[in-house]
């Protein structure tokens, strides 16, 4: 067999190129593993809207207090 030795240095090159950010063309879609499933975009949707609604709110007073 052969064996193929890359340094550290190449390594760490490899990781920020640009092909290494873009997944195959070819790759089948599996949910939760190669894409999103389903339920977690529904997850992601709702914590936007929450995010969005907290937001909207105006700013108030962390305790209320009786006077």
């Amino acid at each position: 067999g052969t064996r193929i030795i890359c340094d550290r240095k190449f390594l760490l090159e490899c990781k920020n190129s640009p092909a290494a950010r873009t997944p195959p063309c070819c790759l089948p879609q599996t949910p939760g593993v190669t894409s999103l499933a389903q339920s977690s975009l529904v997850k992601l949707e709702e914590l936007k809207e929450r995010n969005e609604s907290k937001e909207a709110m105006p700013d108030q007073d962390q305790f209320e207090m009786d006077i």
